[in-house]
């Protein structure tokens, strides 16, 4: 509980946003207004040179029309190292007669700024503003190029006023935003002195309701705050009432199953060995109406003992009652004996039942590996009418790996997602084949506490491919052994228990 402590004494970080949002608008204000002024600024700097242009360039071209040509070359001259100003006397065609622009420009250029008139013309390395107008009546036109006059001394008087203020505006909304920061900073300390309070009890964690100090927006917070600890109390009270119950639940649950492997187990292993006993002929030759009776027998009591079997290995799965002895295995000799015993289970299908692959070593509980190999197998014959089972084992990069592949009738894609589940069998087999539908969920729960992974691809009519990968190193880690509990019962479809 010291670290909830700490965590209040550390500050209220969300409390230097208003601070910060003043400056911020108050920077983006000060932004705008410079905008603005430095656009009105250019703006005054074009007009300016507009009518400079045109006040230079009417006075230039009144005084060449009473000059004769031979000294325009030189009034031209004049006019532009007093002025700084550019000039073009253009021919009725466009054509110079006079030009010390620095940028010749063509007739037809010369024409479109004399129908132009006046505007702005841009090059490389400057702007400037042009105007045109005839000189007397002989066809000819004076053309002026002022540049555009630039103001320095305003723009860095704008900026010193914008400067100013902006610091007055930061510093005015700083003032009021952190005259409400503290006032706002008292309120939520006194709220969190109580949440402190409350994080430290070692009981039930409702603790006790928070006075309300103010009727703005912590008032109301501390309100709801109170309403919602009331509530909390509340469900706090039903969990521990319904938590109780799932315990004493639990607690029956693996006493009744521990009487079921007691009560069921121990007679039907009984039968079982009997039975067997009496098929190998021990007793003497059996007639054949009692040979397929026993046989039906044996049958019937092998699938209940595998019913069992899976529902006490869920038990101890979720309960984490199921612990793993992992060392190095050849997956390869576990293959051959789960196959071996699968040949004999399948005697009575013509199935083709195979083992491919090279010895490959893995990191894992070989008891769990073997339930994994037998569950997958056994599933592939169970399904599988005609055609083949194929089993192989070899080494990958990431470890040992083995594949099963059947001819059965496949899986739709839909409902793979869903065949790992509790009590889940898809498609027609329900109608086939019974079962309790924990086969695939077990085993992928003991393939994952083999820190491996499973895979599935199944197309229908087809058939079906499960691959298991298994780590060839054993590892420090803690495998997370924690499942969700399977379904109660009420929670299953009818037509799946």
């Amino acid at each position: 509980m010291p670290k909830a402590s700490s965590s209040y004494q550390g500050g209220y970080p969300f409390l230097s946003l208003p601070p910060l949002a003043v400056v911020v608008l108050g920077l983006a204000v000060a932004v705008a207004i410079g905008a603005l002024g430095m656009r009105n600024l250019e703006a005054q700097q074009f007009t300016a040179s507009a009518l400079r242009a045109e006040t230079l360039t009417r006075g230039l071209a009144t005084r060449l029309s009473a000059t004769s040509d031979g000294h325009w070359e030189a009034i031209l001259t004049r006019a532009s190292e007093r002025s700084g100003a550019d000039w073009l006397v253009a021919g009725p065609q466009g054509e110079a007669i006079f030009d010390n622009t620095g940028t010749p420009l063509t007739t037809v250029g010369v024409v479109q700024l004399i129908q132009i008139k006046s505007g702005k013309t841009t090059s490389d390395t400057n702007s400037a503003h042009f105007f045109a107008t005839p000189i007397g009546t002989g066809g000819r036109y004076l053309i002026g190029f002022v540049a555009l006059v630039a103001h320095p001394a305003a723009s860095a008087s704008l900026l010193n006023t914008l400067s100013a203020f902006t610091l007055l505006l930061v510093m005015a909304g700083t003032i009021v935003a952190l005259s409400f920061v503290l006032d706002v900073r008292g309120e939520i300390h006194s709220v969190s002195e109580r949440i402190e309070s409350m994080a430290r009890h070692d009981i039930a964690p409702g603790g006790e309701p928070i006075v309300v100090r103010a009727t703005d927006q912590v008032g109301v917070l501390t309100k709801e705050f109170n309403e919602l600890v009331e509530r909390f109390r509340a469900a706090e009270a039903a969990y521990r009432q319904d938590l109780s119950g799932a315990l004493d639940y639990d607690r029956d649950r693996t006493a009744f199953l521990a009487a079921l492997s007691h009560e069921l187990r121990t007679p039907l292993n009984a039968i079982l060995g009997f039975t067997d006993i009496l098929l190998s002929g021990a007793d003497g030759p059996l007639s054949d109406d009692a040979h397929e009776n026993l046989t039906i027998v044996r049958r019937s009591g092998g699938h209940l003992k595998r019913l069992i079997d899976d529902i006490l290995d869920l038990s101890a799965l979720e309960s984490g009652q199921l612990h793993l002895k992992t060392e190095e295995i050849d997956l390869y000799e576990i293959a051959q004996e789960v196959l071996d015993e699968a040949r004999v289970g399948a005697a009575d299908k013509s199935l083709r039942i195979t083992l491919s692959g090279t010895s490959a070593s893995a990191w894992a509980d070989p008891l769990r590996v073997r339930q994994i190999l037998t569950n997958l197998v056994s599933n592939a014959v169970k399904f599988t009418a005609r055609g083949s089972v194929e089993l192989a084992v070899t080494e990958e990069p990431t470890g040992a790996c083995f594949r099963i592949v059947d001819t059965g009738p496949g899986i739709a894609r839909h409902e793979q997602a869903a065949i790992f589940e509790e009590y889940r069998q898809t498609g027609d087999r329900d109608a086939n084949v019974k079962g309790t539908g924990l086969g695939l969920a077990i085993t992928r729960r003991l393939v994952r506490m083999n820190r491996g992974t499973i895979s599935l691809k199944s197309e229908i009519g087809v058939g079906t491919e499960f691959c298991v990968e298994l780590p060839r190193e054993p590892s420090s880690e803690q495998v997370d052994q924690s499942f969700p509990k399977s379904r109660p019962l009420n929670a299953v479809p009818e037509r799946e228990r």
